[in-house]
Formats: C-alpha cells, sequence, structure tokens
C-alpha cells in the first residue's frame, strides 16, 4: 500500500512538473487581454461550474489559445497576465444547448479589450461533450447557474478588484439568450414549454434531438420552469436568438425594468420562430431590437477552421454549425455583432 501511495505521488509530482514545463515553453504574452479559470459551488447542480475570466491586461503571462479544436478556431489571451487598472463593468456570458465557454473567445476578447471583464460559466449537462436531452429540457437550472457565479465572485470581492460589481450585465446565445432573459425576469409558461414539440422542430433541431433521446415533455413536470428566477444584480442585458421565446410569458416580459438589446441573426423572414424575438422586443418596455443580416443561427459561434465542415458532417453532427447565410464571411458577422453589442455596453456606461 505504501508503494502504491508513493506511486500515486510521484505521478502527480511528475504530471505537475510536466504541466510546468509546458507552460515555461509558452511564448510570453504581449498583448492586452488575461485569461483565468475558476470555479462556484452550485448547490442546485450538486456540483461545482467552471468558468472562465476575460480581463483588460497589460503585457505579461504566457501566451493560450481558449477554445480552438479539430473544428473552431480559438482566440490566444494571456494567462497570468497582469490586470490593467481600475475596475470594469462585468458581462456574464451564456452559453447555448451543447455549447461551452471556450466558443466565444471571439467577442470575450474583443470586449476585455473594449475595457469589460467577461465571465463565462460552463453550464454543467448542456455542453460540448456533456449535453444531455434530459438536462435540455431543466432550462431553468440554467440561470440558477449564472446567480451561483456571481455569488462566488460578489461573495469573495477582495479576489476581483478589478471588477465593477454594481455594474453587471448579461450576455446569452440561443438557449444562453432564453437564460440572460430569466435572469433580467421572464418566466416560462410549463403549459407552453410542454408544447414546444407539438409542431416540430419549426426550424431547430431541438426536438428531434429530444425525441432521439426518448424524452416527451408532456411527460415531464416542467412546473419549476414559472419560478421567478430574476438576479437583481443583472442591471442590463443582450440577448441573441433566444431560445423558447414562445414559451415565456408576455405579463413577465412586460415587468423588465432593465436596458436590453435583442439580436436575431439572418433575414427576418428566415429566423426560426422558436428563436425570432420582434415580438418580444415590443413587449420588454424599451427594448432594442436589431437583425444582423447574411447571418445564420449557428453565425454566433467561433469561426470553423477549412476542415471543420467535412468533421462534423463525417460525425453526423444534424447542425449546419460552420455554415452562414453566404453574403459575408463569419468574421465580417462577427465584426458587425460585437460593434452593436458593444455599442449598447458603451451605452450604459458612458
Amino acid at each position: 500500500m505504501n508503494r502504491i501511495v508513493k506511486l500515486a505521488i510521484a505521478a502527480v509530482v511528475a504530471g505537475s512538473a510536466t504541466w510546468a514545463g509546458v507552460e515555461l515553453t509558452r511564448p510570453p504574452y504581449a498583448g492586452q487581454v488575461g485569461i483565468a479559470f475558476a470555479s462556484a459551488p452550485a448547490p442546485i447542480r450538486q456540483t461545482e461550474i467552471d468558468f472562465h475570466i476575460w480581463y483588460p491586461a497589460e503585457p505579461g503571462g504566457r501566451t493560450v489559445t481558449v477554445g480552438g479544436n479539430g473544428v473552431f478556431n480559438g482566440a490566444e489571451a494571456g494567462r497570468g497576465a497582469p490586470h490593467r487598472g481600475g475596475s470594469y463593468p462585468v458581462i456574464v456570458i451564456s452559453h447555448g444547448a451543447g455549447g461551452n465557454a471556450g466558443q466565444f473567445g471571439w467577442i470575450a476578447s474583443r470586449l476585455a479589450q473594449s475595457g469589460y471583464v467577461v465571465v463565462l460559466p460552463n453550464h454543467p449537462g448542456s455542453t460540448s461533450g456533456n449535453a444531455s436531452a434530459l438536462e435540455a429540457v431543466r432550462i431553468w437550472e440554467r440561470p440558477q447557474d449564472i446567480s451561483a457565479v456571481l455569488d462566488a465572485i460578489t461573495a469573495n470581492p477582495k479576489d476581483y478588484p478589478y471588477m465593477d460589481l454594481d455594474r453587471i450585465g448579461v450576455l446569452g446565445f440561443s438557449a444562453g439568450g432564453y437564460t440572460a432573459l430569466a435572469v433580467a425576469g421572464a418566466r416560462v409558461d410549463p403549459a407552453r414549454l410542454a408544447a414546444f414539440c407539438d409542431e416540430g422542430g419549426r426550424g431547430m433541431s431541438d426536438c428531434g434531438f429530444f425525441a432521439r433521446f426518448g424524452v416527451d415533455l408532456h411527460a415531464l413536470d416542467l412546473g419549476p420552469a414559472a419560478q421567478d428566477l430574476r438576479d437583481p444584480r443583472i442591471r442590463f442585458a443582450v440577448v441573441v436568438d433566444p431560445g423558447i421565446v414562445e414559451t415565456l410569458t408576455p405579463n413577465s416580459l412586460s415587468q423588465i425594468d432593465i436596458p436590453m438589446l435583442v439580436l436575431n441573426l439572418g433575414d427576418e423572414e428566415r429566423v426560426p420562430s422558436p428563436v425570432h424575438a420582434r415580438a418580444l422586443s415590443e413587449t420588454v418596455p424599451g427594448a432594442e431590437y436589431r437583425i444582423i443580416p447574411d447571418a445564420i443561427h449557428f453565425s454566433f459561434l467561433a469561426e470553423c477552421k477549412p476542415s471543420g465542415a467535412s468533421i462534423l458532417a463525417a460525425e453526423g453532427e444534424p447542425d449546419p454549425l460552420c455554415d452562414d447565410a453566404g453574403g459575408r464571411s463569419r468574421a465580417e458577422i462577427h465584426a458587425e455583432l460585437t460593434q452593436v453589442i458593444g455599442r449598447f455596453l458603451d451605452g450604459e456606461h458612458n
């Protein structure tokens, strides 16, 4: 037994040494965006939530690429880079179902350069490689993930002196758009949620995903979806192609009292009805609505590598994750998204 323990300790030490060696071989970082990683207790999940922190930085630390894989490009940042002086507004980004925090380095890095701290949680049971149909239905847990992360941060302000905790907003994409709406005060009608797939997917693959794994929405207890999940620390919100908009109650939307930007991707007549958000924007007092042309729902994902689409096809991925509408590149779409979102955010803080 002692020999086994000693071997285990030796393996840990060797692993740590290898990791340290890898870190030392990374090139020094000369940019202005830092990256850190943390976790927060999440009682409702009975586990911890991992999250990324992108922040305004000075040159220093080591260059890392966050979020890249065989399909998608990653984004560079400085791990261990010194924080830029001062404190900055906080933007919590919520990823879509089956996505992950690493997919949003393209906008997190630009927001950090512009003077925002970006917090990106990974929603358990709803991330790449960890997606479950039953977990995806439990949408009410996603807003509570956001609140759990904010609980951890606000309980330890000395650990985050570069965050202005009086200026916290949320940015959500797809299912993350619903998540952002929920922490802003939107509530779900369980009966509408149960009927969500009665007319098929209507341009989205969620219902096919549920059917493939034998999930019948009418057979589940969806009552918890009706609860009020508003987090008063959220002062402004941006939602992009927000999911399940048809299930949200008009009364709850009419009572949202924070500034909100609502975006749909693509020509309006082609936006799938489950994420079509013009009516939502007209119900939320003072909300601004914009269309991002030449895009499709998945244009908010990171840019794909040249072989990305063929890899996805070989894996049987049903969604066109690497496609756009064809009028312009994903890089150009991202540039417009960043500009439109940045203009809204700057308007809230200047």
